[in-house]
């Protein structure tokens, strides 16, 4: 059912008739509609649960256009972005456009998935901002990153997991959680992957996170350990275009002092309690989900 999703987007680019905006939408990867298999799995195969995933996955798309050009990303997913093909307005654009028509087409599922929605959008906004606070020095506060994760990557998870339970009626708290911990879990893995993930793997240049100011877990969790001396170099690199002897010296570092496992347990122990909570309800689907996140190679 996820072709239908894919139908319902192309129909709802389709209906703003502009030939530009079809154009940037094909050149768009698709990437991997977690979103929309959560609320697949949890509300099955209805005209209303198509059009949220529809919507949710126009969201989480327009999120990552605004997200390129504030990153100076170049490629998305392997992919050229669109900020570096047509230029920075473009791409905001394109964005604030897909915004726009899920928004107008929410109001036409149930006021209550609108409003869970769009909270996760001011949510994933303010996730956004704080990123980019966030990123301006070298910090080692682990509750702005965990609660920048939240905002930023989580809170949309979290909304299309409880929508989906909106949409036919079950417990809508319990399926809430397991969206936020997988959300933060997701985004946790992902800051890994930018470690121990060569740029081929990435579709970005490895390391690239901490090049672009992002103090993620691992970089933490290695400064609490490093001595005085080495603390200060691996403050000076940060923000810095590496070269090949810089970006080694991070992955020996990190290497040495097991930092890659010891974040990653902490991304494991929120996936394990989301597995949990999927059993308890009999979602196997959705437990399934949750343990492909965790059984990856670093």
């Amino acid at each position: 059912m996820i072709n239908a999703v894919e139908r319902k987007i192309e129909q709802y680019i389709a209906e703003l008739d502009d030939t530009k905006v079809s154009s940037l939408y094909k050149k768009l990867p698709k990437g991997k509609r977690l979103r929309t298999k959560l609320i697949l799995k949890i509300a099955g195969n209805s005209l209303k649960a198509i059009k949220t995933a529809s919507t949710v996955e126009m969201i989480h798309t327009a999120s990552l256009l605004h997200d390129d050009v504030i990153d100076d990303a170049y490629t998305r997913r392997g992919k050229i972005s669109v900020n570096a093909s047509d230029g920075d307005k473009t791409a905001i654009m394109m964005g604030d456009i897909l915004y726009s028509k899920a928004f107008f087409e929410l109001t036409d599922i149930s006021p209550l998935v609108a409003k869970v929605v769009s909270n996760a959008v001011v949510q994933l906004s303010l996730g956004e901002l704080a990123d980019v606070e966030l990123s301006r020095k070298f910090h080692i506060n682990q509750e702005a990153y965990i609660k920048m994760l939240y905002q930023k990557t989580a809170s949309l998870m979290e909304a299309s997991a409880e929508a989906g339970a909106i949409l036919v009626g079950k417990n809508r708290e319990a399926y809430r959680k397991y969206g936020r911990n997988l959300g933060i879990a997701f985004q946790m893995i992902d800051d890994i992957l930018d470690i121990t993930s060569d740029s081929k793997t990435l579709g970005k240049p490895a390391l690239h996170d901490f090049v672009e100011g992002k103090v993620t877990l691992p970089y933490m969790y290695l400064y609490e350990v490093l001595a005085e001396e080495d603390r200060e170099y691996l403050v000076s690199l940060h923000r810095k275009r590496l070269n090949e002897d810089e970006a080694i010296w991070i992955k020996s570092a990190m290497k040495k002092y097991k930092i890659i496992e010891k974040s990653y347990q902490e991304a494991k122990e929120l996936v394990v309690e989301a597995i949990e909570l999927m059993e308890s309800m009999g979602e196997r689907d959705l437990s399934n989900i949750a343990k492909a996140m965790i059984e990856r190679e670093f």
